[in-house]
């Protein structure tokens, strides 16, 4: 009796070893797998995956292009889930001499169908079929509705994302190059700056000169002003705009804008909100 039980306990031991241990680093992945109720193996994300809130209570390795190998050592990895988006190149060659395995999935366009594949892409892989069918049914319900709702629309807001910055008396401000253009365009809006990559910095002048009708600060911004009308009104170039004088800088999510996922259409449906708020 006494070594059949050294033997059960023994056995579970080992199955508990060889648990996997999940290092995420990509923010579109991590909210999908949340979203797919598959986060249970889990142990540690990069900075950028800030949703869902209950992410953050996970360890951190640091940001997707400046990870550090000691820090995901320390969680003893069986699997790191990437989407070839990180660096510096020493830290990704450390990891795979070191053997530890990596996946990524299919390198979609980025795009609503592009989305919708890699939903069910990563459903399949971690047995939650159902879960990616009813996240890609809502998205697609979600970005009907939106798109119906903006062709109502006379006229199509000028909109400017600030990023933040500051920096040199600069401002990191999102383009018609970025994904969050693709949102404001759903949503029956246009991007105020144009560049060939998807952030620019600008100068204080430009922003003025860009006159956008609805300014929306990312929480990194807002929330370091404490969403204070006095704050924002003590910004170069922000208080001669349009969007200032009559009132219309909003927050924004960060993660909300900056890729497509199972939450897309919701989250052109609250911009939508925003942006069109005298119901114009």
């Amino acid at each position: 009796m006494l070594l059949f039980g050294c033997g059960r306990f023994s056995n579970e031991d080992e199955k508990q070893e060889q648990k996997e241990r999940i290092v995420c680093i990509s923010k579109q992945y991590s909210e999908i797998i949340y979203a797919l109720g598959a986060q249970q193996d889990i142990v540690a994300v990069d900075v950028s995956s800030t949703y869902p809130e209950e992410i953050k209570k996970l360890p951190t390795v640091g940001y997707h292009r400046a990870l550090s190998a000691e820090a995901i050592l320390a969680m003893n990895p069986t699997l790191i889930l990437q989407d070839n988006n990180i660096g510096p190149e020493h830290v990704v060659k450390q990891l795979k001499d070191l053997k530890i395995p990596m996946k990524d999935f299919g390198k979609y366009q980025n795009t609503l169908a592009g989305t919708d594949s890699l939903i069910r892409e990563m459903g399949a892989y971690f047995h939650k079929e159902r879960a990616a069918d009813s996240l890609c049914k809502k998205l697609d319900s979600d970005m009907k509705a939106a798109l119906e709702a903006a062709g109502k629309y006379k006229d199509t807001v000028k909109v400017l994302i600030i990023h933040f910055g500051q920096a040199s008396n600069q401002y990191l401000v999102m383009t018609k190059k970025s994904t969050a253009a693709k949102m404001i365009e759903w949503a029956g809006g246009r991007m105020a700056v144009d560049d060939e990559k998807g952030m620019k910095q600008i100068s204080p002048e430009i922003v003025a000169k860009s006159d956008p009708d609805v300014i929306l600060l990312t929480d990194f911004g807002y929330d370091r002003l404490n969403g204070s009308p006095e704050k924002i009104k003590e910004l170069p170039g922000v208080s001669s705009t349009r969007a200032f004088k009559n009132n219309r800088i909003y927050r924004v999510e960060e993660h909300d804008m900056v890729y497509l996922g199972p939450r897309t259409g919701e989250n052109v449906l609250n911009i939508q909100t925003l942006i069109h708020k005298d119901g114009q």
